[in-house]
């Protein structure tokens, strides 16, 4: 699709795979070129396919920012990602808005940091250290997380109401699930490209259909969504685009026949059956 903001990905003709990870893995080393088709697309496959590592590579090649954790210019967890996207060209028609990238386990970071602009903005507002130090710190962890910024003119007090209304008056004490997708609907914004890496795991059924619904109608607002999942319920969004990572290869595969999506299915149809076997 010519109006999506990552349209495929092409393998360098200089590009030399080493005898390390990640191209110690078939699925890569024979990966010439993908295409994507879809506003929704997901990576599926069993653990260890590389479902992650294929997104966090495309998240460095495509320079999007990292919400609550190191930016991927310094995280150390994502060497191997700078790896893989060096050796690949990414064609896109159009550039998003924003680039985000965002695991959930960064979320934890994300929490941490707007605890630290408020507590920052509380002691100015005490007569601490001063509202342009205030306002310059919270700017600066700001920048890291891609919280939005607040205004070095902004007084100590409207600097706290603000966060206290964007983060609740405390926000280390919401829980994990909460967080996490009070973060997605707050950073999910139009004509952005957003690279989400197993989204589903800290949210309850009813939360990953909330989540559902927000990838659904933030795909119809221009955003592109490249989401690897396990969650049967998450990957059933309409029309979107299902990447199999087996076999050394990556293939279409359609909702009813993702393995995730008929084990579960046969799982709840007769779950006596199954645990005859355990």
């Amino acid at each position: 699709m010519k109006d999506l903001y990552l349209s495929s990905i092409y393998r360098r003709p200089s590009a030399e795979c080493s005898d390390s990870f990640p191209w110690t893995l078939p699925i890569f080393k024979n990966l010439e070129h993908l295409d994507f088709t879809s506003r929704v697309t997901f990576f599926v496959g069993e653990n260890g396919s590389g479902k992650s590592t294929l997104l966090e590579a495309l998240a460095v090649g495509m320079q999007a920012i990292a919400a609550g954790s190191d930016q991927p210019e310094h995280d150390a967890t994502l060497w191997v990602a700078h790896e893989f996207a060096r050796a690949y060209r990414f064609v896109r028609h159009r550039h998003a808005k924003r680039a985000m990238f965002l695991r959930a386990e960064d979320v934890l970071g994300y929490t941490l940091t707007a605890a630290r602009q408020r507590k920052e903005a509380g002691i100015a507002y005490k007569g601490g250290f001063g509202a342009l130090e205030a306002a310059r710190r919270a700017e600066e962890q700001a920048e890291l997380a891609d919280i939005d910024k607040p205004s070095m003119a902004e007084a100590p007090e409207r600097l706290k109401r603000r966060l206290t209304r964007k983060y609740s008056s405390d926000p280390v004490n919401r829980s994990h699930g909460e967080t996490f997708l009070g973060v997605l609907d707050d950073r999910l914004r139009p004509g952005g490209l957003y690279l989400l890496d197993e989204p589903e795991t800290p949210l309850s059924p009813n939360r990953v259909l909330g989540l559902l619904s927000l990838i659904k109608e933030r795909a119809g607002m221009n955003c592109q969504f490249i989401v690897a999942t396990h969650s049967p319920i998450l990957m059933a969004i309409p029309n979107a685009q299902i990447l199999l990572l087996e076999d050394a290869k990556i293939e279409p595969v359609a909702y009813d026949d993702v393995e995730h999506v008929r084990t579960t299915r046969a799982f709840l149809a007769n779950p006596e059956k199954f645990m005859r076997h355990l």
